[in-house]
């Protein structure tokens, strides 16, 4: 794969830090344990029991610079910003130098007011060091009072072709926070320096800024084009304010400490999922210590904790964001989320039962509660809650179509057969050839043995829209294996198990089709892998009866007991 110019920028970043990050050597006795516990935790992402680790390990070498250096990251990914400031306090004191250290000192002074630090220019030329290092000198110039000086240095880092768009969009929030609108509008408008293309935080500002300038028409058209294509609950208040006739203040950006944090939290969107999580966590938390309130950055911390298994202190970011920020909303819908991938399905369920009743007027809100409701198979309360989430939406919205597959699958497992079909079929009208919806009705009315012409064009269209799904393909498979089709189906169930190799369910279905084509030895050999992949007892139970007497036996015997597995068409 070629890589983008961005890309190879991230990747020499990526190796800054981790050079910063660097093994220490040897540890000596009585030091040793507490230092491997402490980097097991940090390789392990456990911050909490790392950074309990480092202070120990640190205790007994103060004088360790890579100790230091490796405690400050546990602490960054902590959250303990004012302990991390403490050691690379320590860290500079002893005469060291590392990139992080001066990271969390220079944000040590932003957040204190003090910009000489951070307007010192970079020397570090390589991956995004130069966007970093730029835009934040030029926000330190703007705190210092010198907003000539700013300008030329986002002059001068549009000058590199890929960090044009991030200096024009902050030279205008610049322009903004000094109360220049017009200046910052030509930018955004891209009226200046032609389009840019703005994340829903760069419609936010603009939207801001458009109302100072008495154009709340247009802020309101701009909201509602990008809304349309998806939620953001930053902009839905936006939005209400401007259709009460509210006055909207511009606080997106408002000083140069804001516009660093700015900074830091855009470059962790461009790290993100290019980056490992460790990394972009580095800065992400640096943005949400120098203003509490920014939401987005409260979020991806929150967001980047829970995928690296560390609910603890997701649940503390979510929790961070008080009722009062628009945010709330998807704040308390990720609390739940990562309360229930820590086991604590109870507490799941209430925060988002609290969060129905708070902001009952929400679908999402609904629809979250009944998809949680539908996991701890609670379905009576799980319908309930995925009816209240349409009622909410109105008939006809596109939206929909998920809650309705949702509510489907619910009643699927009630045995509400008529009640599946008839919202997987309202669902596709609202998203046609949406394949797990065409798959899921296709395969249940094989199943049922009714309408098979119309579920074989379901599950062929699905694997069209859908061509490497597994699942879809087995379900391809599979119903020509019902229809007696069995050389039909060995392409798609031999593809299946290509896709999703591991499953056991997939390898069983292939190894009945090679059975039924005469490739004996091959079904044998599935079925040992099937098994092999641990599937529920009563699957596997199933899978040893074909081992030991064959499929053709087994299939006569369930056909003599009235429970054949086998179509009868």
């Amino acid at each position: 794969m070629i890589k983008t110019r961005i890309q190879r920028r991230v990747a020499l970043l990526l190796l800054s830090l981790a050079a910063s990050t660097a093994p220490v050597i040897a540890a000596e006795h009585g030091f040793a344990g507490p230092y491997l516990a402490a980097r097991q935790a940090s390789i392990s992402s456990n911050y909490n029991e790392a950074v309990r680790y480092y202070r120990q390990v640190i205790t007994a070498e103060p004088g360790n610079l890579l100790l230091k250096e490796n405690a400050i990251v546990a602490l960054i990914g902590q959250g303990d910003i004012e302990g991390a400031i403490e050691v690379a306090t320590q860290h500079e004191a002893a005469g060291g130098e590392n990139q992080i250290v001066d990271l969390v000192l220079d944000t040590d002074d932003v957040a204190s007011g003090k910009f000489s630090r951070a307007a010192q220019e970079t020397t570090e030329e390589t991956g995004l060091a130069p966007l970093l290092g730029g835009l934040t000198r030029a926000w330190a110039l703007l705190g210092e009072g010198n907003m000539t000086d700013a300008t030329a240095v986002f002059a001068t880092i549009a000058e590199t072709e890929d960090f044009a768009s991030f200096s024009y969009y902050h030279n205008a929030l610049a322009l903004a926070s000094v109360g220049d609108f017009e200046g910052a509008n030509s930018i955004l408008s891209g009226e200046a320096y032609g389009p840019l293309v703005l994340s829903a935080r760069g419609i936010e500002a603009h939207a801001q800024i458009l109302a100072q300038l008495d154009r709340e028409q247009d802020a309101l058209d701009l909201l509602e084009a990008t809304t349309a294509n998806g939620f953001s609950a930053e902009l839905e208040a936006l939005k209400t304010k401007l259709n009460a006739d509210e006055p909207l203040a511009y606080d997106f950006v408002t000083n140069a400490s804001e516009g660093i944090a700015e900074v830091y939290f855009n470059l962790s969107a461009i790290l993100d999922g290019r980056a490992a999580p460790e990394h972009v966590l580095l800065y992400v938390r640096m943005a949400q210590y120098l203003r509490p309130d920014h939401a987005s950055a409260v979020l991806m911390a929150a967001e980047i904790l829970e995928e690296m298994g560390q609910y603890d202190l997701a649940t503390q970011a979510y929790a961070s964001l008080g009722s009062e920020s628009p945010a709330y909303v998807l704040a308390e819908i990720g609390r739940a989320n990562a309360l229930y991938s820590d086991d604590r399905k109870d507490a799941s369920v209430e925060v988002l039962t609290a969060l129905s009743k708070s902001h009952g007027d929400i679908a999402l809100v609904h629809s979250t509660l009944g998809d949680i409701l539908s996991r701890t198979e609670k379905n009576d309360e799980s319908i309930a809650s995925y009816t209240q989430a349409l009622a909410l939406n109105g008939a006809g919205s596109r939206n929909n179509w998920r809650i309705l597959y949702a509510r489907g699958i619910v009643k699927e497992r009630q045995d509400d057969l008529i009640g599946m079909e008839a919202d997987f079929r309202e669902a596709l009208e609202l998203s046609p050839n949406q394949p797990d919806i065409l798959n899921y009705l296709g395969y249940s009315l094989v199943e049922q043995r009714i309408k098979l012409d119309e579920a074989l064009g379901m599950i062929q269209t699905a694997v069209k829209e859908s061509p490497d799904n597994g699942y879809i393909t087995d379900s391809l498979g599979w119903i020509y294996y019902r229809f007696g089709r069995f050389d039909e189906a060995v392409a798609p169930m031999e593809r299946a198990v290509e896709l999703i190799p591991v499953d056991p369910i997939v390898n069983d279905h292939l190894g009945d089709v090679y059975w039924q084509v005469g490739r004996e030895r091959e079904a044998e050999f599935q079925w040992k892998r099937a098994l092999s992949f641990e599937p529920e007892e009563a699957d596997a139970e199933r899978i040893r009866a074909k081992l030991a007497r064959g499929l053709t036996a087994v299939l006569e015997e369930e056909a003599s007991a009235g429970t054949t597995q086998t179509a009868n068409e």
